[in-house]
């Protein structure tokens, strides 16, 4: 079973996010800020992580680039707020394979995870 992590402050968002996944089938881990989310993905190494760019402790940007620095192969998507189109831009250019703008549609994280993805086994690479 594929494994993901979700990574944000917000708990209600991490719940929203993490029941989607597991009803298509996912395993979840769930991370609550940057900090976390660099340990918990150097314990578990997920197959794809969905993860915030505004978080306390260590915000996504920082944590994207730790994650990356450990595994350059980590595919990571960042979430966003509107508005947050500089950050974004930034987080593309240090390795996030994808973002999705707040509020969530369903379909959205699932093409955008299944996008993510799919480049694995495109590759022949399964971590």
């Amino acid at each position: 079973m594929l494994k993901i992590m979700v990574v944000d402050d917000a708990q209600f968002m991490r719940l929203r996010v993490s029941k989607l996944l597991i009803k298509h089938g996912y395993e979840v881990v769930e991370a609550g800020d940057g900090a976390a989310a660099v340990q918990t993905y150097r314990q578990l190494k997920p197959d794809a992580v969905l993860m915030d760019i505004t978080m306390p402790i260590k915000d996504g940007l920082t944590a994207l680039s730790e994650i990356r620095q450990f595994d350059p192969q980590a595919k990571v998507i960042m979430l966003t707020a509107l508005g947050q189109q500089a950050i974004v831009l930034k987080a593309m250019q240090a390795g996030a394979k994808d973002f999705l703008v707040k509020p969530f549609d369903p379909e959205r994280i699932m093409k955008s995870v299944q996008k993510v993805l799919k480049r694995n086994y495109e590759l022949g690479i399964r971590n």
